[in-house]
């Protein structure tokens, strides 16, 4: 699931994944990711920070409570180190800047799927 308030940066994610044949669904801000989450059970999440109605940040913990095991990689752009570094305390498995670099998006999802076999 992709979750950001930026058309254009959702546009970009989804462009990415699905050239490695990945299924996406998206939610524009953190009260539709958790909503979202519940219906889809999305296998890893891209999270953005900073959104209307409900942050990253929130989003994160809600959807941790549903799902411990939920794999979430945060989304930031400079400057947002301590919301990065609260995120990965909750339970955010990765993080990775803006602009987004496609090889460092997938090497990111691919460590996070083998840890997830790996169980």
């Amino acid at each position: 699931m992709i979750v950001d308030d930026a058309l254009f940066m959702r546009e970009k994610i989804k462009t990415y994944l699905h050239k490695y044949c990945f299924e996406t669904c998206e939610a524009q801000d953190g009260e539709e990711a958790i909503q979202k989450y519940k219906t889809e059970m999305p296998d890893i999440i891209t999270m953005d920070i900073t959104m209307p109605k409900m942050d990253g940040i929130e989003a994160v913990k809600r959807i941790l409570e549903i799902d411990k095991g939920a794999r979430i990689i945060m989304v930031t752009a400079l400057g947002q180190e301590p919301f990065v570094i609260e995120a990965m305390k909750l339970g955010a498995k990765d993080f990775l800047v803006k602009p987004i670099n496609e090889e460092r998006l997938k090497a990111s999802i691919d460590r996070l799927i083998s840890s997830c076999l790996l169980r």
